[in-house]
């Protein structure tokens, strides 16, 4: 029965969070013009650059950088179908951290020394968020009692109030997640920040399009964590969830608006310190108060 709830929520993950990502996206674009002055461009502008790329012709190094890049796609599906249907947490980790690793296969395919670059600058990335996530993952299993998403709707309270300290943590890594200044070492958003770009230089057409449907589901994913610390067994708490991810949305945006990019050794002693200090110090109390 679980596999076909997730399976039907993948059908709808895949249906849904490329329109909301979408929106997010545009919603990014929107409110970073106005914090520089400008007015920006329409908020449905996303949608038609990705409409416009799969009109393209596909053009590509070799033939394998294209079935990279739509597995990448699936996983990420299918890791946002696992999570939303109130599946395993860790296997959802384990998914998405697959679909980034193929991202990472497929640039190192086409052999062209700036997407070998930005490849590289995309495994320290995961390098870097990798062991505050698995933190989280753990964290959630001690106040819970299982890794299963669907458990925060079992608590009395939301699970923020005894893991705050990881989920200040996860905050943190959030901004390497999405690729935001000071952390979009691979992968810029902003043109003014790489001369070629980065890890997808070698992506055109459909290929690209599908990288960009990728990150609006990844988006969406990653939101979804931020909510599930203010879950509890009340059905106002979706509502609350929603909120304070939309909040913790524009925050990754003013910090993208506000920081330059930093050296990878930054970015790795920064996360891996905050790894260890909010994750560590927040899983000892739990095992031993």
């Amino acid at each position: 029965m679980q596999i076909l709830i997730t399976v039907v929520g993948c059908i709808l993950f895949a249906v849904l969070a490329p329109v909301v990502g979408c929106l997010l996206a545009g919603l990014d674009r929107k409110i970073s013009a106005r914090m520089q002055g400008r007015v920006g461009p329409p908020l449905l502008q996303p949608y038609y650059d990705v409409r416009k790329l799969l009109e393209k012709d596909h053009v590509a190094v070799n033939s394998s950088e294209g079935v990279y890049i739509a597995f990448a796609l699936v996983f990420a599906i299918l890791a946002g179908g696992i999570f939303f249907t109130g599946g395993n947490l860790l296997m959802c980790i384990f998914v998405i951290t697959l679909s980034s690793l193929l991202f990472i296969v497929a640039a190192y395919s086409s052999r062209s020394p700036y997407a070998e670059v930005g490849a590289e600058r995309e495994t320290m990335q995961v390098m870097a968020y990798e062991p505050m996530v698995l933190l989280m993952a753990v964290a959630f299993f001690l106040v819970t009692g299982s890794f299963n998403v669907s458990s925060a709707f079992d608590q009395q309270v939301p699970v923020f109030t005894s893991i705050w300290l990881v989920f200040l943590g996860f905050l943190f890594i959030l901004t390497i997640k999405l690729r935001k200044s000071p952390f979009d070492l691979s992968y810029s958003h902003h043109a003014h920040q790489e001369l070629v770009k980065g890890i997808t230089t070698e992506m055109s057409g459909p290929t690209l399009a599908k990288v960009e449907i990728m990150h609006w589901c990844e988006s969406v994913l990653f939101l979804g964590w931020v909510g599930m610390f203010f879950i509890w067994g009340n059905p106002i708490s979706i509502v609350v969830a929603i909120v304070v991810a939309l909040v913790a949305f524009f925050l990754e945006i003013w910090i993208d608006n506000n920081f330059a990019r930093v050296k990878w050794q930054a970015l790795m002693t920064s996360a891996w310190v905050v790894a260890l200090v909010a994750g560590g110090v927040n899983i000892g109390i739990l095992m031993y108060l």
